[in-house]
C-alpha cells in the first residue's frame, strides 16, 4: 500500500478492546501499515480503565511508550516503575513486561512499534500477545 498522508483526530479512531486477558483496556491502531502504508512503525494509543491492565506478556519486538493522561505503573526488567504523565518508556524485545491503571482516571499512553513486516515473526501472534492485528476500518 502506498501511503498518502494522514491528519485525523484520535477519537475518530476505533478503539478496539483486548479482551478477557486485558480487563479495562483498548487499543487505536493510529497509524499502521494495514490502513496507511506506514514502512516502519506503528503508532497506536493504549487506553486502559482504572484498575485494568494488561496481562504480563512478551513479543519478540521492542515497544516505545509516552505517557498522554492518566497515571499508572509499568513491569520492565523485572521491576515495577511508576508511570505519569509525560515519561517515556522503552521495554525492549522479549522482556516481560504489564501496564497497569493506577490511578482514578484513564491511563492512556502512545505505543511505538515495528510494523509486521519488521517483527521478526508471523502474522499469527503468540498465545501470550496482546492482539498484533489492527482492526478493519
Amino acid at each position: 500500500m502506498e501511503s498518502t498522508g494522514k491528519v485525523i483526530h484520535y477519537t475518530k479512531i476505533p478503539a478496539q478492546e483486548f479482551g478477557p486477558t486485558a480487563p479495562g483496556a483498548a487499543i487505536r491502531w493510529l497509524v499502521d501499515d494495514d490502513h496507511d502504508g506506514a514502512p516502519t512503525f506503528s503508532l497506536r494509543m493504549i487506553e486502559i480503565q482504572p484498575g485494568g491492565s494488561s496481562p504480563q506478556h512478551t513479543h519478540p519486538y521492542e515497544h516505545e511508550n509516552f505517557i498522554v493522561e492518566g497515571q499508572g505503573k509499568l513491569l520492565v526488567n523485572g521491576e515495577w516503575r511508576e508511570l505519569n504523565v509525560g515519561d517515556v518508556a522503552y521495554v525492549p524485545a522479549g522482556m516481560l513486561h504489564q501496564y497497569v491503571n493506577t490511578g482514578d482516571a484513564v491511563f492512556k499512553f502512545l505505543c511505538a512499534i515495528p510494523v509486521k513486516a519488521l517483527q521478526g515473526q508471523s502474522q499469527s501472534a503468540k498465545k501470550d500477545d496482546l492482539p498484533l492485528k489492527p482492526p478493519a476500518c
